[in-house]
C-alpha cells in the first residue's frame, strides 16, 4: 500500500508507537522512516494534534490505525493531510459478524456498569470491543502488572495489550517524548468480553476485580 502510493526512501510516514509493529517494519521496507506520533487517552489511536506537530518537509503520509475496535478520528486526520499534502492510509482490524459485536456490547456494558477501582473504556463512536481495555491508575506499571497477576491467579484471562511501546524496541528507538503513549503501555489491561462468557463469568470477572480494587488509587 505504501509503495503503490510512492512512498519510499527519504521520506517520512508517521505512525503510532502503541502496538502494531508490523505497520512500522511496512514503512521501513519500503524504504521510509516511521515517526512515532503520540496518541489520544481515550482512543488509543493517534492523536490529530500530535499528528500535526510531528510534520515536518519530508513528511509523506500518515499511517491511521484503529485500536481495540475503536476509530480514531479520521475525518480530523485527513484535515492534517489535507493542510500538509500528506496521504492518510487506515490500517483496519479484522472484525466479528454483527451479532458478535452485539454481545461483546452487552458484556462491555455489564463491565462499565459494574466495575470499580479501574478506569473503563469509552463507548463512543461505534466501539465494536475487539478488546474491552481498562486503565489500572496507580503509581506506573507495578501496579497494573500485580492487578493483572492477581486477576490470573484467580483464573481471568486477561492480558497486557502493549508491553512496550515501539519507540522503546532497540529496532526503533527513538528520543521523541510520548508521553499518553508511555502512560497507556503502562496502565491498560484487557478484560475478556468473548461471546462466549456467561453471566456467571462476567459475574467472576467484576467480582475479582473489585475485590482488588481497594490496593489502587481510586479512578478518576
Amino acid at each position: 500500500m505504501l509503495r503503490a502510493a510512492g512512498i519510499g526512501i527519504g521520506d517520512e510516514v508517521i505512525v503510532p508507537a502503541f502496538g502494531n509493529v508490523e505497520v512500522a517494519e511496512a514503512v521501513t521496507r519500503a524504504g521510509a522512516l516511521p515517526v512515532f506520533a503520540d496518541v489520544d487517552p481515550v482512543t488509543y489511536c493517534l492523536d490529530p494534534d500530535a499528528v500535526e506537530d510531528a510534520v515536518t518537509p519530508r513528511t509523506a503520509g500518515v499511517v491511521v490505525v484503529h485500536r481495540f475496535g475503536r476509530p480514531a478520528d479520521v475525518a480530523r486526520l485527513h484535515g492534517v493531510g489535507q493542510r500538509h499534502g500528506m496521504l492518510v492510509l487506515q490500517e483496519g482490524e479484522s472484525e466479528a459478524p454483527y451479532d458478535e459485536i452485539a454481545q461483546r456490547r452487552e458484556r462491555a456494558a455489564y463491565l462499565d456498569a459494574r466495575l470499580r477501582g479501574v478506569r473503563t473504556p469509552d463507548g463512543g463512536d461505534g466501539h465494536t470491543y475487539q478488546q474491552y481495555v481498562v486503565r489500572v491508575p496507580g503509581n506506573g506499571r507495578p501496579d497494573r502488572d500485580a492487578f493483572a497477576r492477581a486477576l490470573r491467579g484467580k483464573g481471568i484471562g486477561c492480558r497486557v495489550p502493549v508491553k512496550t511501546p515501539l519507540h522503546r524496541l532497540p529496532e526503533f528507538r527513538r528520543c521523541v517524548t510520548l508521553p499518553q503513549t508511555e502512560l497507556a503501555a503502562d496502565e491498560t489491561l484487557a478484560l475478556p468480553v468473548d461471546a462466549s462468557l456467561t453471566k456467571r463469568d462476567m459475574q467472576r470477572i467484576v467480582s475479582a476485580c473489585n475485590a482488588l480494587g481497594g490496593l489502587l488509587q481510586p479512578a478518576v
